[in-house]
């Protein structure tokens, strides 16, 4: 195995699309499964995604697949339709692995799964720590279809014989340039070795570093390649992006509790950048009866899946968190984010307001910039190729008009 690829070669691949995954322009197009195409629209699909108009296909073709696209645009769908489709419902046994880089990721497509295969009786597990290694095993003796799972608790199941791999037909490596960046990549490989040669290989990345390259070359045959690369794409077509320019940090508090007046929310996420600013602000929150939750990286699995169950059912309106919730995390009620404080990497501003507007469902995005932030806005404008323009004072006037 090569220990790295060559920038000659790293620049040809990048530059490789497929001719043969022409785009579709709607669900009805993919000759899908009918229960499966029920369980689309069911879940609030409309029209397909950059993504999914070109990588659904292959996947159901049994084309090995790299799909280079950022969080946000609906590669978790994109994968779990597809995987779906490739699944023979006639047999009880896991046919499709999964991994993702965190239990929430792994979790939350198990959860996509399950909901797009109501109708198909599709049965999905999510094979992570903090969960009892005893159910696991024996939901995989009872039969599953579909098995994500983070590297870890999947290696162990591997080799605790609770997890056949001669039995998978369809492996999906989700958010690969971020898994091989952390520490992931043994596990990886070692799992790789147990898969069945014939094996179709999905993988999914934002970005092609070379070690997602050396995994294509060891493991994928001649796969299908899809670049999704307009970042002016990514900012989610229907979400209103906004900020609000403030001289004084100490200005936010009052700020937030006006746009509560002003402003009709069902659910909304408040993002910070630390712990510790979230414990402050759930304080204030709560000190003026407004009810909310909170989560970030301090809590337990347990917590956090206890904290996201309540808000989904809507036990609170308003959500606190740090950057632990912005990637992948589908809460369809949410129609406003505000950032609080810009996100310390500008590539998750994206993720962040991603939760505001999924596929279909208008969302807000309000940023709380103060003059030393403001450059930091500006950035983000540039990075993606977008217009966030200044809240306006009769906002509420006009989104009632």
């Amino acid at each position: 195995m090569s220990s790295s690829i060559d920038s000659k070669h790293h620049d040809e691949f990048l530059k490789a699309t497929s001719d043969e995954s022409l785009p579709v322009e709607t669900f009805d197009q993919l000759n899908l499964l009918e229960d499966l195409l029920r369980g689309v629209y069911a879940y609030g699909f409309e029209t397909p995604s950059a993504i999914q108009k070109r990588a659904i296909t292959p996947i159901c073709r049994g084309e090995d697949l790299i799909a280079q696209a950022q969080s946000g645009t609906g590669k978790t769908a994109t994968f779990a339709i597809g995987c779906l489709q490739r699944v023979d419902f006639s047999k009880k046994c896991e046919q499709v692995l999964i991994l993702c880089p965190t239990r929430e990721l792994a979790d939350q497509s198990c959860r996509v799964i399950a909901d797009l295969g109501t109708y198909l009786d599709a049965s999905a597990l999510a094979c992570i720590g903090g969960r009892s290694t005893r159910d696991q095993m024996q939901a995989l003796r009872d039969g599953v279809h579909i098995v994500s799972g983070t590297p870890g608790r999947v290696y162990d199941m591997i080799m605790r014989g609770a997890l056949d791999p001669s039995l998978l037909k369809v492996f999906v490596l989700d958010e690969a340039d971020k898994m091989l960046s952390r520490g992931f990549k043994d596990q990886i490989y070692e799992i790789f070795k147990h898969l069945p040669e014939e094996i179709q290989t999905c993988l999914f990345s934002a970005t092609m570093p070379s070690e997602a390259l050396e995994i294509t070359e060891l493991f994928m045959q001649s796969p299908t390649r899809i670049l999704i690369e307009n970042k002016g794409d990514l900012t989610l077509e229907g979400i209103q992006q906004f900020y609000i320019a403030l001289e004084k940090e100490s200005w936010k508090l009052e700020t937030l509790f006006d746009l509560y007046d002003t402003i009709q929310v069902s659910q909304c996420i408040i993002f910070c950048n630390t712990i510790r600013k979230v414990t402050w602000l759930v304080e204030k929150l709560e000190e003026n009866d407004f009810v909310c939750s909170s989560i970030h990286g301090g809590f337990s699995q347990e917590e956090r899946e206890s904290t996201l169950k309540e808000f989904r059912a809507g036990a609170s309106r308003i959500l606190v968190a740090t950057d632990v919730l912005a990637r992948g995390i589908d809460v369809h009620q949410v129609s406003l984010v505000i950032n609080m404080e810009l996100p310390m990497d500008r590539e998750d501003y994206i993720h962040r307001i991603g939760r505001a507007g999924r596929f279909g469902r208008k969302g807000m995005a309000i940023n709380f910039v103060t003059p030393r932030e403001y450059s930091y806005l500006k950035d983000i404008e540039d990075f993606y190729a977008t217009n966030i323009l200044e809240l306006p004072a009769d906002f509420s006037e006009q989104s009632q008009a």
